[in-house]
């Protein structure tokens, strides 16, 4: 090869080099300007978090506004009721944050591709609207969620999954964007924002429970001098006895308890079976008293599930202000003690005001919630065992019938039994000695025996 051949070689190469640049070049400035956000950009350009009053989430016909009031977020659509504030927090942090992995240039009439079709009969195909607005009304940002962007790695050995999520800003008709975050809280149910803190009673010491529909006559009542003791029955006649399986759950009763709902006060009324209403009225060791009103909720129709129980709670508490001393206390023992009780009672002074922020507020809880009170008296006594009837004379074969034997297999006879017989051994007897006053026999002659049977001598 001459020096000629390897100059325009060089110079093919070079050419090469320079168009593989400027196609790198041109496909990266067409990528840039396909969207307003680029790769590694946040997705929402200075979003002011902290600005935002209002929050809006909907899908389909599912919706729920939560509002940003002086005591805290609440939920519009339960009377104001207290909003789960970390959620939220979490939600406007996310969407301050989040980057963009992929843009993808679509006008919105393309939204549809992306599972944002508002007019979708599926759910899952509507899209998932966020509104966020401030203290103005002003919209701060507008999103709108799809579906799930899909791995599709059937190769890989943890299978496909999603791997992010189609996010279109309707202030910039640029495109859809991707990101890695996945939303899986954002969701219009109205429950799943409601601040789940709920009643919790500690140290039981009575519960009295009236009859279904007549709230006001006691059908039974647990007492016990303390929170270590057994519940014992008012009433218990002495033939009686506890059945420990349906009152040891009364011991814990509402220690982790958990709401399904809010019902609106509108509807609030109107939404209990007044027929099988209840009341319990409990007492702890420590003062207080919860009057608690719980029932099943009427069906919607007559498929719905029983399971949907409402309840209300008062709560009044007599928290002592000084501890009550003990003989023969020391110094040391006396300013720890103290200590403690001023401790316990700023903890009961605030379980108090927490208690009650739940009064006048319908709740919807589980049938499981309530379960242990929904007993009557017979249902906390143990049950009797069934008398057992004694077998009558000539009433005939009385053995059950699996160990009855079947009529066509005749019954084997029973060999007899063997008599035991002690056994002897046999004992040598010596023979007689001869008398001195017998006469020798004759020679020749044999002797004669005494006695017939005794053997002959010779």
């Amino acid at each position: 090869m001459n020096k000629r051949q390897i100059l325009v070689l060089w110079i093919i190469a070079v050419v090469l080099v320079v168009a593989l640049i400027a196609v790198n070049s041109s496909s990266k400035d067409g990528f840039e300007s396909a969207t307003q956000r680029e790769r590694g950009e946040t997705l929402l350009e200075d979003f002011p978090a902290t600005d935002v009053t209002r929050l809006t989430i909907k899908s389909g016909e599912q919706a729920v506004t939560m509002n940003k009031e002086a005591s805290g977020w609440v939920v519009a659509e339960r009377d104001n009721y207290p909003a789960n504030t970390k959620n939220i927090n979490d939600l406007l942090r996310t969407v301050a944050e989040v980057k963009v992995t992929q843009g993808i240039e679509a006008d919105p009439e393309f939204a549809p591709r992306f599972g944002m079709d508002p007019k979708a009969e599926d759910d899952a195909e509507k899209g998932t609207a966020l509104v966020m607005k401030g203290t103005d009304g002003k919209v701060l940002a507008e999103l709108t969620f799809g579906r799930n962007l899909e791995s599709g790695s059937s190769s890989s050995p943890f299978g496909g999954g999603s791997t992010g999520r189609f996010v279109r800003n309707e202030a910039d008709d640029s495109g859809v964007y991707v990101t890695s975050e996945l939303f899986p809280t954002l969701d219009p149910d109205i429950t799943r924002w409601l601040d789940d803190s709920f009643l919790k009673v500690e140290k039981i010491q009575s519960v009295a429970v009236s009859k279904p529909g007549q709230e006001n006559e006691i059908q039974w009542k647990l007492t016990r001098p303390d929170e270590a003791s057994d519940f014992e029955l008012e009433g218990k006649k002495p033939e009686e006895n506890l059945d420990t399986s349906a009152i040891n759950p009364i011991k814990n009763l509402f220690s982790y308890a958990r709401f399904e709902d809010v019902v609106p006060a509108s509807e609030a009324e109107d939404a209990w079976d007044k027929d099988k209403r209840q009341t319990a009225v409990i007492e702890t060791v420590e003062g207080f008293t919860y009057n608690v009103t719980f029932g099943p909720r009427k069906k919607a129709d007559e498929d719905a599930a029983d399971d949907a129980y409402l309840l209300r709670v008062t709560t009044t508490s007599e928290i002592p202000t000084e501890r009550k001393k003990e003989d023969g206390e020391s110094e040391e023992d006396a300013k720890e003690k103290d200590e403690a009780f001023t401790e316990r009672k700023q903890q009961l002074e605030e379980k108090l005001a927490e208690t009650k922020k739940l009064e006048g507020i319908t709740y919807q809880v589980t049938k499981f919630t309530v379960d242990p009170l929904l007993k009557d008296r017979t249902g906390l006594i143990k049950s009797a065992p069934p008398a057992q009837a004694q077998p009558q004379a000539g009433a005939g074969n009385t053995a059950p019938p699996m160990l009855q034997r079947p009529p066509s297999q005749p019954a084997k006879p029973t060999p007899p039994k063997r008599r035991t017989q002690a056994v002897t051994p046999p004992i040598a007897i010596p023979p007689m000695p001869p008398k001195e006053e017998e006469e020798k026999p004759e020679e020749g002659t044999k002797a004669q025996p005494d006695n017939e049977g005794e053997p002959s001598e010779e």
